[in-house]
């Protein structure tokens, strides 16, 4: 029998289009053969629709219209329970869409590749492809993610960090800092973006000023960077999981400004149909072959620092200035799952996929021999003075 995935992106997120392109790669790439493939879209406001008109991306210019050519549906947050149900339920019409072996999730941004969605299905113990709650939390979030590659000696840039509401009360000894301890130029991001939505270049205090606060219209949670000015950006892909996992070959992509923009990555020539294919890049990255061993075994590194599964993206910054090497970011759901990179490793997208839905049901059968009770009811034991849960503190417990 087949086994049915369901495909699920959009999203409340800034980069609902882009998890679009993802998606419908990813529903193409599938070998029909083996999947039943079930499309979930996730629209700008949040509400969930199923349907084959869903399956063409060209669809998509007129998102009214492609939704009434759908039905809306939603998951019950109960373990166990792996049904699409039809939110609207005609006389001769199901409740149940359809039963759901397993999800690949091809969402990116916030609330959706941060961790949110993930710890949905792990409510429901539904399988799915990708990084675990806490991994898609860290990788998501740039702050704790270099905190944690820093703790673990991954070399990652200078930086510092605040709040909005730190920059609205303490503005002046935020900036004071930030100089005192970075200087210019520096890179501005919110925390916890992708697809460089949000990010700036500051080379003086008034950029700065102006590059936060554009910065802040994104997230509650700031990060600035050291700019790191002769530079090259490098990415490398990693596949398995926290504890067998391989690299990918490394690409440069090409940048037309002092960041790789959205623009770079998403529409160049006029290609934004084809998501992260339509950028310009070098691949294989034509690196000194140290360099190239150093990229590929940091990225497993960060892969397995981070706890992550599936498919992640590891960015790079070399400074060539120097020739020093540091993790940029990790992106745990990269933007057309990286399949081109894999190809290199003769890995089609097809087998890609087969990889990752392998992996999810991996994870799912390991974490079914984990504990999740201790196996007491503290209610109905007794101690030798009485209740456990009376005494000092009364009944009502501590």
């Amino acid at each position: 029998m087949k086994i049915n995935v369901g495909v699920v992106f959009g999203g409340r997120s800034v980069e609902n289009e882009i998890s679009v392109i993802t998606a419908n790669q990813a529903m193409q790439a599938m070998d029909k053969e083996k999947y039943s493939i079930t499309p979930i879209y996730i629209t700008k406001t949040g509400k969930w629709y199923s349907g084959e008109a869903l399956l063409n991306v060209d669809n998509y210019r007129d998102t009214k219209k492609l939704l009434d050519m759908c039905e809306e549906v939603y998951m019950r947050p109960i373990y166990g329970d792996n049904n699409l149900y039809r939110t609207k339920k005609g006389l001769f019409k199901k409740e149940i869409v359809t039963k759901l072996d397993v999800i690949l999730p091809a969402l990116h941004g916030t609330n959706c590749e941060d961790g949110t969605f993930q710890g949905i299905m792990e409510f429901c113990g539904i399988p799915y492809t990708g990084c675990n709650t806490l991994a898609s939390a860290n990788g998501m979030d740039k702050i704790t993610m270099k905190m944690i590659l820093k703790e673990c000696g991954i070399p990652v840039v200078d930086y510092s960090w605040f709040s909005d509401k730190e920059w609205d009360d303490k503005k002046a000894a935020t900036i004071e800092r930030i100089e005192n301890h970075l200087g210019y130029p520096v890179i501005v991001k919110p925390a916890n973006s992708g697809s460089s939505v949000g990010i700036r270049a500051a080379h003086n205090r008034e950029e700065l000023l102006e590059a936060v606060d554009y910065a802040i219209s994104f997230t509650s949670r700031i990060i600035i960077e050291k700019y790191v000015q002769k530079l090259k950006e490098v990415n490398c892909a990693v596949l398995g999981n926290y504890y067998d996992c391989e690299a990918s070959v490394c690409e440069v992509p090409v940048r037309s400004g002092e960041i790789l923009s959205y623009q770079d990555k998403y529409m160049n020539g006029g290609k934004q149909s084809q998501g992260m294919q339509s950028t310009v890049r070098e691949i294989p990255a034509n690196l000194p072959e140290a360099s190239t061993d150093f990229i590929r075994k940091t990225a497993c590194e960060t892969f397995r620092a981070l706890d992550c599964d599936g498919v992640a993206r590891i960015d790079f910054i070399i400074d060539e200035a120097t020739g020093d090497i540091f993790v940029n970011e990790i992106n745990t759901i990269p933007g057309s799952l990286s399949f081109y990179l894999w190809e290199y490793s003769e890995i089609n997208f097809d087998k890609l996929i087969d990889r990752l839905i392998d992996i999810a049901f991996r994870r799912k059968q390991d974490a079914g021999f984990k504990a999740v009770n201790y196996g007491e009811n503290i209610f109905a034991a007794k101690a030798a003075g009485g209740s456990k849960t009376g005494g000092k503190f009364g009944k009502l417990g501590k």
